[in-house]
């Protein structure tokens, strides 16, 4: 890690800046689409784990159980290869968005469920006994109600999405991680390891601290929030008991 100090070795990462500048943007383009994909998957299987129908509910539990209790490089390289070897191919990049969000869409679904679930059942009754069918129950009433819940722990995970980006080293990809590891050990940029890996690790950063700290500090507000619902709600109990006393 000696590099760290070379005045050579950083002018050679500033030299080849747009490598790493085209390294962040294939990652932040990877992690959108990815993202949405898997917004997609959590929301149906969200949807199938909290409903009535005890099948798709046995889909969405396999689903979920399976992707998250196994590796997630372990699923990229068996998708990249599989197509591979099948004459399937789709590329590396459209591969890792995939990949991305079939697993994360499994924490996605697990995200939605909590936040469905935290719902009074109340809520359920009173919206079908206004004659909701299921989804419309869930578009007007239950989602909307939900979201507060579900928006805090869904940033974290998209920050664990961008993150594991960097997964796509292990096929070849031109994410960030995968053009830093080529350019440190190029022909003609080789050498640098030590501000490389430091300036992506910087680019990371700029992109995932906001987003974690954005979660924390709404999760903390909410929290804030309902404690002052709380609070008033016995403020008011306490006064109509008060009432009636007199």
């Amino acid at each position: 890690m000696s590099g760290i100090f070379s005045a050579a070795a950083w002018q050679k990462v500033w030299i080849y800046r747009a490598t790493f500048l085209h390294g962040l943007a294939t990652t932040v383009e990877t992690a959108v689409l990815a993202i949405l994909l898997a917004l997609i998957i959590g929301i149906v299987l969200g949807l199938f784990a909290t409903g009535q129908n005890r099948l798709l509910k046995a889909i969405a539990r396999v689903y979920v159980e399976f992707v998250q209790n196994t590796p997630v490089m372990l699923q990229l390289c068996f998708l990249y290869y599989a197509l591979a070897f099948s004459g399937n191919s789709i590329g590396i990049i459209p591969t890792g968005i995939v990949e991305l969000g079939i697993y994360h869409g499994a924490y996605m679904a697990e995200v939605i469920r909590a936040g469905i679930e935290a719902i009074p059942k109340g809520q359920s009754e009173a919206a079908r006994s206004q004659g909701f069918g299921y989804f419309g129950e869930m578009y007007y009433i239950i989602l909307p109600q939900s979201i507060k819940i579900i928006l805090p722990p869904m940033v974290n995970q998209v920050v664990n999405l961008i993150k594991n980006t960097s997964c796509l080293y292990i096929i070849g990809g031109t994410d960030l991680i995968s053009l830093t590891y080529s350019f440190v050990t190029g022909a003609t940029t080789g050498g640098a390891y030590g501000p490389a890996y430091l300036v992506s690790g910087v680019l990371f950063f700029v992109i995932c601290f906001p987003l974690s700290k954005l979660a924390s500090t709404w999760e903390a507000r909410l929290k804030q929030r309902d404690q002052r619902v709380i609070v008033a709600g016995r403020g008011s109990t306490d006064q109509g008991r008060g009432m009636e006393n007199a």
